[in-house]
């Protein structure tokens, strides 16, 4: 370096008084939005069925016609109206995804919390458990049940996802239980003589809360990709109605071949929407759980100048009087 080396500003930090959140995960911006949308789809989930303005399954003399007054989202080859299709299927794409999005978590943090707490034979008996159920083919083993069942339910076919789709969220309860079964409010929680069903249950789920909700919100979006996946495969009941069975329609008909673009394209940007609404809410946890992801790009910090300066991960902020040579 030569001698008119650079000097720089030393960056003195202000302390700024934070405003206590009371509910600091809705007012994440990603988990808004998603629990908003996931909100709509619920409350057409619940009334959807009775808003329908013609029978889903009602047959009429406007064929494969486009979006009209009359037909919001067009009508299908027997002239059925897509958009009360649409509604329809709302309900049972939501009950299976959310059904067995709580069958698999309650078994996964049963088997999980449980395997990595009490160690020892209990252990290794779960663990074998989980993964027998790990390389299960959840989707193979699904269609073959469901084909087996004449007219399976959405209630069973939400009961067989669910029991066929938790071993991998127990093996990550399982790992996390084991690195927080040691710590130092467990142990104490143990050596004043609490019982082990209270320790997991106010010590060891709280922190785990996060992933428990993370492991759902997966749970849920295979779940309800099956369930389309079974139906528009032909699996299913052509005659229950969701959002798959719209889409195996549309496909033995050639909608595509014959420009019927109302036809698909409503239940496929349905099925996007939810996704994205899932995947929204599965950033918010992520970013509720995260420090260094929920403050990234929000602290800010002053110099002795008075100039503000945002901080980012990964660079400290170096204000420079003179510019390098």
């Amino acid at each position: 370096m030569t001698a008119s080396a650079v000097t720089m500003e030393q960056v003195a930090p202000v302390a700024v008084p934070a405003k206590r959140q009371r509910f600091r995960f809705v007012a994440n911006k990603k988990a808004a939005v998603g629990l908003f949308i996931l909100a709509i789809y619920g409350i057409l989930a619940v009334i959807g069925p009775w808003i329908t303005p013609y029978d889903p399954g009602a047959r009429g003399d406007d064929l494969v016609q486009p979006p009209t007054a009359e037909h919001w989202m067009g009508t299908t080859h027997l002239g059925q109206d897509v958009f009360s299709q649409l509604l329809e299927g709302t309900r049972s794409v939501m009950f299976v995804g959310f059904f067995a999005g709580i069958v698999a978590t309650v078994l996964s943090v049963i088997i999980g919390v449980t395997a990595g707490y009490v160690g020892g034979k209990t252990d290794e008996v779960l663990s074998a458990l989980s993964n027998v159920f790990l390389v299960i083919p959840a989707l193979p083993l699904i269609i073959i049940i469901t084909s087996t069942l004449n007219n399976a339910e959405d209630w069973l076919i939400a009961m067989v996802i669910g029991l066929t789709s938790w071993s991998w969220n127990a093996r990550v309860l399982r790992a996390q239980t084991l690195s927080l079964r040691r710590r130092d409010f467990v142990e104490a929680a143990r050596a004043t003589g609490e019982r082990t069903w209270r320790v997991i249950t106010f010590e060891l789920l709280p922190n785990l809360t996060a992933v428990i909700a993370s492991g759902f919100v997966g749970t849920v979006i295979f779940a309800v990709l099956s369930e389309i996946t079974l139906a528009f495969i032909g699996v299913t009941s052509a005659t229950t109605w969701n959002w798959g069975t719209i889409l195996f329609w549309a496909q033995g008909q050639q909608a595509l071949a014959q420009n019927a673009w109302w036809w698909f394209v409503p239940a496929g940007l349905a099925i996007a929407i939810l996704g994205t609404a899932l995947a929204l809410v599965n950033f918010g946890i992520d970013e509720f759980v995260s420090p260094r992801l929920r403050s990234a790009g929000k602290t800010k910090i002053k110099t002795n100048t008075g100039r503000t300066v945002r901080m980012r991960i990964g660079f400290t902020p170096v204000i420079r009087k003179e510019p390098l040579p």
